[in-house]
Parts: C-alpha cells; structure tokens; sequence
C-alpha cells in the first residue's frame, strides 16, 4: 500500500501544510497547484482527512478524460458528503466547466435521469500543473470558475526546491517500499547517497519513489553502489575547472541575450509553459520572468 502520508521536514513544504491544516477546517475550495509528480492528490487527500468530512468519500476524477455524456449526478453525486478531488483542471472541458460553476453556486445538479434537480453537499479541490490565471486570462478556462475555485490556493513546492527533504525521502521510501515487496532494505553507499541529493529530480516525488522502488527490488539486503543507479543520475556533474553545471564557456564567446531567451525557452518547456514554475527554475520572480519575455517579444 502506498504511502498516504506526506514526507519531509523541509520549511517549503511545512508552510504549505500547515496551510492546508487551517484550510482543511474551513470547508471551502482549495485549488491546488505544482508541477506534476510533486505530490498534489496526496495533499488533497491529507485534507480530507483532516476535515469534517472525513467519514465520507473522496472521489478522484481525472479530468482529461471525463466522458462528455457522463450526467451530472455520476460527477457530483458520488462525493455527496465529502470531497471531490478534480485532477487536471485546466484539462476541463468548457462544457463542464460551466455545469462544474453552477453546481458550486448553487450546490445542485441534474439528476440521474436528468429530468430534475438534485441537491448534493460536495467540497471541491481542484488541482492542476499549469499557470490557471493564464489559461483563463488566454481564453482556455472560465474567469468566473477560476475565482470560484482560487479561494484557498496551495502550491506544493518541486523537489528541487526542498532539498533538504531528499534524505527523508529516500530513507522512508526505502523502508515502505521493502515492506511492500517483503525484502530487506538495501542501504545507500555513501557516494551513491551524495549522487542522489545532487540530482535534479524533475519528475519530483514520483520520480524518486520509482527509482526507490526499482532499487528495492533488485538491491534487496545489499548496499547501493553509485553504478546501480540509473544512468539519467549518475551523468549529472556538478561544477568543474572548466565548466558549470556541465557548461563550458566557448573560446568564440557567447551572446548574452541569445542564452537568455534560449534559457527562457527551455524553462518554459520544462514546465509546460507554466511561467510561474518557469520562473522557479530560472531563479527570479514571475514578475521578472514577465518583463524578459516582454523585451524579448516571447510568447
């Protein structure tokens, strides 16, 4: 069974929680946000818990692929009494996004039969990996849904962000899953251990609780060397004589603006054109962000 708590100790992710622990008692939307695999359903489900509704279910919908003809009743009803956990919300279409604005108005929806109305009391929590007041201020989500559902808004930070967490991650993870899969626990060489704290993790929690698992089942009992880890981390290197990050200056020299709009680029698709994130991996503010793609006439 997988984990149903949250790990690490880092001042990033501690703000965050206590966050979700007064929002939790509030009873109202909660939308979350952060890059994909850093951990936002687990957080959903955290708040849950921790709310008056935690004697009642938490239904998940992937929202990139909620049939069209699916009726209002099997959308809402199936939460009534506890929370509906809507993943991917920008992935929903305007359709349902209108019948998605009246339920949350009025707390009532069509029926089974779709011949009446019926009254279901459902808390929503909506989570996406996308920059949501762009996508309404582009056109691709309602304005009016997105305030609707921005009154509690919690960023789950990437894992890049809380290094100090990585450790934590890595020592809980490997006990759960040896549990999981009836092994002993393998331990970590100390320069494998080194080799993965300086890893990116872009893929974040999920990530690292993948590669946990893969270690668990074929080092079981043994000790991790730094060429049992997979290739993507070992080939990370870190500052040189000559270079940085695996950067070496070219005798021709470079043209500073080049590298900067080619820096915001790969930014932006790292993270899917989300500028807030974007911005997170450049080391300046969204604002900033804003105003370099402005003198840069980037999109």
């Amino acid at each position: 069974m997988e984990t149903t708590t949250i790990i690490g100790n880092s001042p990033e992710l501690g703000a965050v929680l206590r966050t979700a622990q007064v929002a939790s008692a509030a009873d109202v939307a909660i939308l979350i946000l952060g890059e994909s695999g850093t951990g936002k359903e687990l957080l959903a489900r955290t708040i849950h818990q921790d709310s008056s509704r935690s004697n009642h279910p938490m239904a998940v919908i992937n929202c990139a692929a909620l049939p069209e003809n699916l009726s209002e009743y099997d959308m809402f009803g199936q939460a009534d009494g506890g929370t509906l956990f809507l993943s991917g919300i920008d992935e929903l279409s305007l359709s349902w996004q209108a019948k998605l604005l009246r339920f949350m108005e009025t707390g009532e929806c069509l029926n089974a039969e779709g011949n009446a109305l019926a009254r279901v009391d459902a808390r929503i929590i909506a989570a996406t990996s996308r920059d949501l007041s762009q996508e309404a201020a582009d056109g691709r989500f309602r304005e009016d849904l997105f305030y609707r559902l921005n009154i509690v808004p919690l960023e789950v930070p990437a894992l890049r962000e809380r290094t100090g967490d990585i450790p934590v991650l890595l020592a809980g993870l490997m006990k759960e899953l040896s549990a999981k899969h009836g092994v002993e626990t393998p331990r970590f060489a100390k320069d494998a251990q080194k080799q993965l704290e300086a890893y990116g993790w872009p893929g974040n929690v999920r990530e690292i609780r993948n590669i946990c698992e893969r270690l668990v089942i074929l080092c079981a009992g043994q000790e991790i060397q730094i060429e049992h880890l997979p290739h993507e981390i070992t080939s990370v290197e870190g500052a040189s004589s000559d270079g940085l990050w695996g950067f070496k200056f070219p005798a021709s020299g470079i043209v500073l603006e080049e590298m900067e709009v080619t820096l915001i680029n790969m930014a932006l698709a790292r993270t899917d054109n989300n500028r807030t994130h974007a911005a997170g991996l450049l080391g300046i503010s969204r604002d900033a962000l804003l105003y370099r793609m402005k003198k840069h006439a980037l999109r």
